[in-house]
């Protein structure tokens, strides 16, 4: 025994100096390894070279798998800054980590290469003598694109010995273990586990790598960029407290959304878009930006005076993370009317502790709630998608909280300008306390206990209010909805949940749901900052634990709202239908001493089946602003072709359970033309309550299917390509799905594989036509969670 642990010794021993030589003998051949300056001017034939042919193959071939977050190896390909960095082999989604690890965000929490360097990201392009020999030896990207080139994908429709799950160990190679990277997995090289780089993108990359590498400094703003920063800025660094404090507002809500100037703008290809950042800088206007960096937005900025600064936007658009937010007079003059024109007093400004900064309510209760309410409302989208796009959105355990769909509404903010919610919410400022002012380490079993007794106290203080402003059913009817003021397409929206990702779209899209929201103004903010400000994807797994807890009791609420419009003996029905063999967490917590609303709708139902009657009164209620944009019409197709499709909606049962979560469909006409949808799996629950057994709650034989024109969510898992004349074809086969061999003979027929020798082509014009259709809000899809079938 003493001999075998000494053999095993020796044998690491060895295997440790095999890797240490390998370094030395890079060092030996091409130098030291240093940080190299690879951002020549913009305007140099370099950097336009990089523009032009690189960037390109990067975005539509990289970029794709190394975007945001979840990017393998933490490698972000999508912007220079990313490229140099390099990769790290720890992981950003980590929900098993005991305390909260440092944050390692890209333009934030390092500023130069060699401070990420510093941290533990090690280089992917050579970084030792810049000769083209040292360039394609040492380089870990020019070895991995050769790799795949010398051992392309095998013959196979369903790839084997490729590992890709979302969760799967981080191999991370560096230049020094490649060597036994490459013997171990000869067939994993990039692109992984897709097609290899056509011959002239390979090439042309390897001439850029073996060149060095040069790319480029960012693209110099025009001056009519100029004008409009120097507008904003002027507006947001205003010195009074009034404006000190909705600038603090306004960031604090938008520091995630890719803001434009929609003037001159409007029209224009999305390749010539800007995009830029809101961010706190200890610089005013007219200095260079020094950005303050902060786990949260509201944490402490440790300066005498904070000033609000546009920078643009210097990645690559991905669809995952892409909310675009238009600033243009209209949006400013909106912003002083609500903030700034109204007679208030703010006479200093909140602290930035954790038990202020961390609850809206109290941070910004000088300001006047319809104004917070209706900056909110304006974009409700927006807003709603920065929980959806926000560093939350990645993984089941945060997202098994919501249904798979459903339907969102709003409550009129008419109702926010009352003396009486207002002086409501100042009385339930410890009631509406969020877990994020217990910042990044928590431990969840008792915090859980403590604020579900304060959500009680507060549901049970809103009841008491209800039953005073609607007593005898006054004012309780659908007029209690907000319309979106006739005009405006935010007022209804549909929520999709795929599983470990999310989509919110506007309009009401679908057959009706099991369930849906009606969304107030307390609901709204505590939403954002408990999923969008308060939320740290660094944090310990306690934190994310007791966010995803908490928001049980966020989601019943706005369920809630929506059951009030409804006669009292169908409120209690309808719940114990969406919540059927509930946890004992959240029966402990229901069963609670709260006193249910018991006031009577004011709306005069006509058929027993009220929740479908609601719905079709709030469908006429909000129809000036309800988009047809995802409906299946005005297509291109036959109308016969249209009817086929919308009958998908129908299918449902059992059987979809092999159907992954989101498929991109490609129908060609029969007059030629190129038109893209969306196939969704909707998965059915019989609740949304358990954490960590998801499919104890299935409920299967209720799945169903939601089918629609154009680009819905972020992740495809597959890609389907038709003609016209196979829809009917295609319809049947997937109303007899039964088996896992179904839905293979699908992929048979009409998928393309990740295997598939056309992926990237297809790949390519799903983009283009994204970008052609929705030039402002498209961005590049990811396939990471692009199946293996």
């Amino acid at each position: 025994m003493k001999f075998k642990h000494l053999l095993i010794a020796v044998l690491l021993l060895i295997v440790s100096g095999c890797a240490v030589y390998t370094g030395l003998n890079y060092d030996q051949m091409f130098g030291k390894q240093h940080v190299q300056p690879r951002t020549p001017d913009y305007n140099s034939q370099a950097a336009q070279r990089f523009v032009t042919e690189i960037k390109p193959i990067l975005d539509n071939r990289c970029v794709v798998c190394h975007a945001c977050y979840d990017a393998p190896c933490q490698l972000k390909l999508s912007s220079v800054e990313g490229i140099d960095r390099g990769a790290n082999k720890n992981l950003v989604y980590n929900g098993t980590r005991l305390t909260a690890s440092n944050p390692t965000r890209l333009f934030e929490d390092a500023q130069t290469t060699q401070e990420w360097r510093d941290i533990g990201f090690h280089p992917i392009l050579n970084e030792r003598s810049q000769i083209p020999e040292a360039n394609l030896q040492a380089g870990l990207v020019a070895r991995l694109l050769t790799q795949k080139k010398t051992h392309p994908l095998p013959d196979q429709k369903q790839l084997e010995g490729f590992d890709f799950r979302i969760d799967r160990e981080q191999k991370c190679p560096t230049i020094e273990t490649l060597d036994q990277y490459q013997a171990d997995h000869p067939t994993w090289g990039m692109p992984y586990g897709m097609p290899a780089l056509s011959d002239t993108e390979h090439n042309t990359l390897m001439r850029w790598l073996s060149n060095g590498a040069v790319m480029t400094d960012h693209e110099p703003l025009s001056q009519q960029q100029k004008n409009q920063i120097d507008k904003w800025e002027a507006f947001l660094n205003g010195d009074s407290l009034k404006q000190q404090l909705t600038s603090r507002y306004i960031y604090e809500h938008l520091f995630l959304s890719h803001l434009y100037f929609s003037e001159y703008q409007k029209v224009t290809p999305k390749s010539s878009i800007q995009f830029f950042a809101l961010v706190r800088s200890a610089t005013p206007p007219g200095q260079p930006v020094k950005r303050i960096a902060t786990r949260r937005p509201y944490d402490n900025p440790n300066v005498e005076r904070v000033y609000y600064r546009l920078v643009a936007y210097p990645a690559s658009i991905v669809d995952k993370t892409h909310q675009p937010y238009a600033l243009d007079d209209k949006k400013l003059n909106r912003i002083q009317d609500l903030f700034i024109t109204p007679i208030y007093d703010v006479k200093e400004l909140p602290s930035y502790k954790a038990t202020v900064a961390a609850n809206p309510m109290t941070a910004f209760a000088d300001l006047p709630v319809d104004a917070r309410y209706n900056f909110m409302l304006d974009n409700a989208q927006n807003t709603i998608m920065s929980f959806i796009k926000g560093p939350v959105c990645r993984g089941q355990l945060a997202l098994n909280v919501i249904n798979d769909r459903f339907w969102v509404f709003f409550v009129d903010p008419k109702a926010a300008k009352l003396p009486s919610v207002k002086k409501f919410y100042y009385d339930q400022t410890d009631n509406l306390k969020l877990p994020s002012e217990k910042e990044s380490n928590v431990v969840p079993i008792y915090q859980w206990v403590a604020y579900s007794e304060q959500q009680a106290r507060y549901l049970e203080a809103k009841e008491r209010a209800k039953s005073t402003w609607f007593k005898d059913g006054d004012h309780l009817t659908e007029d209690l909805v907000w319309d979106g003021h006739g005009t405006n397409k935010n007022a209804a929206l549909t929520i999709f949940r795929h599983f470990d990702s999310a989509s919110v779209v506007q309009g009401l899209v679908g057959t009706p749901p099991k369930t849906a929201w009606v969304i107030d103004y307390a609901l709204l903010e505590r939403i954002q900052y408990l999923l969008v400000d308060g939320f740290d994807v660094y944090g310990n797994f306690g934190h994310q634990l007791m966010t995803r807890m908490f928001m049980d009791f966020l989601r019943m609420e706005g369920e809630e709202n929506f059951l009030s419009l409804l006669p009292i003996e169908d409120r209690h029905r309808l719940m114990e239908s969406w919540y059927q063999d509930p946890s004992p967490q959240l029966s402990a917590f229901i069963q609670r001493d709260v006193k249910p609303f018991e006031q009577p709708t004011n709306i005069k139902y006509k058929t027993p089946d009220t929740q479908a009657e609601l719905y079709q009164i709030l469908k006429e209620r909000l129809a000036p602003v309800l988009t047809n944009r995802y409906q299946i019409k005005n297509t291109g197709l036959s109308k016969e072709s249209e009817e086929t499709l919308r009958k998908i909606d129908s299918i449902k049962g059992n059987g979809l359970r092999r159907v992954p979560q989101l498929i991109t469909v490609m129908i060609t006409s029969d007059q030629g033309k190129e038109q893209f949808f969306t196939l969704i799996h909707n998965n059915s629950h019989r609740n949304i309550s358990s954490l960590f057994d998801e499919e104890s709650n299935r409920d299967p034989e209720n799945d169903d299917l939601t089918f629609v024109k154009g680009i819905i969510g972020s992740y495809p898992s597959a890609f389907i390509r038709l003609k016209e004349k196979d829809i009917k074809d295609f319809y049947q086969m997937f109303s007899h799905i039964k088996e896992d061999g179904d839905y293979i003979a699908i992929l048979d027929k009409y998928g393309v594989r990740r295997s598939d020798q056309n992926f990237w082509k297809f790949s390519d014009k799903l983009h283009q036509w994204y970008e052609n259709d929705q030039p402002i809000e498209a961005g590049l899809l990811d396939y990471n969670r692009f199946e293996n079938r």
